[in-house]
């Protein structure tokens, strides 16, 4: 029979991580983490509100797509806008409110909603899932997010913590998206050791594509980082669709470049360092921008480097130009008019 590894004692997993990192070359507090970030999942989609849900951003790309070769720490999960807020959508077909003064309302009702949900419904749900299991983990809701720190076996510089933010949003449908399979990373290099898996429903990484690359242009117009840094894995990330094709299909498929900046110009208005609003539509139809310049470039690099130095990217490193190359490449093809 097969031991269950999160069952086991704290020596056997430390040791049995041991050698998981030395076979893999990764280090042990990344490979813990990420059987926890599959655990969650599991048990995310494998709850009776699965199908409202939607797993997206850059950790679905290395999870469920096997895009990226970095490891990302937190899950990011839509919470069907349709499910939360069931009278504003009504039957719009795009699920967005007619006007800027409907979405502050809108907003303001969905974040209340979705607070109220993920502590009366998710978090019990994951918190009955580790007693019932007998895990060193505990959890905790805080608005919009959930909480599942467990107690480490390994750490590292302290870039990544022990700890899984699930971070919820309610505001769009996540749609495109397909079932894909997913496991942990260390399963591979343990035979006879059994890990979590699941199987949830991701968006598309062409709308991923979109999704970062709009976020990147943002904070090219901006200059900074909002909520503090560990913001550099969208261009390494941006990179990588690039390499996997998915950048050409989504820059390909004007319809759904032109969905996301709908929905962007909407739910996330912002204004550039004149107070100029930031035109997403625009963005999207040929003036998308991809590479920083002044502080803002200096700013990157020395996130980037932090992402480095913490051993989460998998393979050799990329240089921080390269990644920057690769993504000056993309905005050329993106704003190219004869696409």
């Amino acid at each position: 029979m097969s031991d269950i590894f999160l069952q086991l004692p704290a020596a056997d997993r430390r040791e049995a991580l041991g050698v998981a990192a030395t076979k893999s070359g990764r280090p042990m507090h990344l490979l813990e983490k990420d059987i926890w970030v599959v655990w969650t999942l599991d048990v995310l989609f494998g709850a009776p509100f699965a199908n409202k849900l939607v797993f997206k951003g850059g950790t679905s790309l290395s999870k469920a797509y096997g895009v990226i070769r970095r490891f990302s720490e937190d899950i990011d999960v839509t919470y069907d806008i349709r499910a939360v807020a069931p009278d504003l959508v009504g039957d719009a077909p795009e699920a967005l409110p007619p006007t800027r003064s409907q979405e502050k309302r809108w907003t303001s009702e969905i974040r209340a909603r979705l607070s109220e949900w993920v502590s009366h419904d998710v978090l019990p749900l994951i918190t009955d899932a580790l007693s019932k299991q007998g895990l060193p983990a505990h959890a905790s809701a805080e608005n919009d997010k959930l909480y599942v720190r467990y107690e480490p076996l390994a750490t590292g510089s302290g870039y990544v913590r022990p700890a899984i933010i699930v971070e919820f949003g309610a505001r769009s449908t996540g749609e495109p998206y397909e079932i894909r399979p997913v496991s942990c990373d260390a399963a591979k290099y343990l035979a006879g050791i059994v890990f979590p898996t699941a199987k949830p429903r991701v968006m598309r990484a062409e709308r991923t594509f979109w999704e970062k690359a709009t976020a990147i242009h943002v904070f090219c117009a901006q200059g900074e980082f909002r909520g503090g840094e560990r913001f550099a894995r969208h261009w390494y990330d941006v990179a990588k669709l690039d390499e996997a094709g998915f950048a050409d299909a989504a820059i390909a498929d004007r319809e759904l470049a032109n969905a996301v900046a709908r929905h962007k110009a909407i739910f996330f208005a912002e204004k550039d360092t004149r107070g100029a609003k930031i035109d997403y539509p625009a963005a999207v139809a040929g003036s998308l921008q991809l590479v920083p310049t002044g502080t803002a470039l200096a700013t990157l690099s020395n996130d980037y480097a932090r992402m480095i130095e913490d051993g989460l990217l998998f393979d050799e490193a990329e240089t921080f130009e390269r990644v920057l190359d690769r993504c000056r490449t993309i905005q050329e093809k993106a704003n190219r008019l004869d696409r």
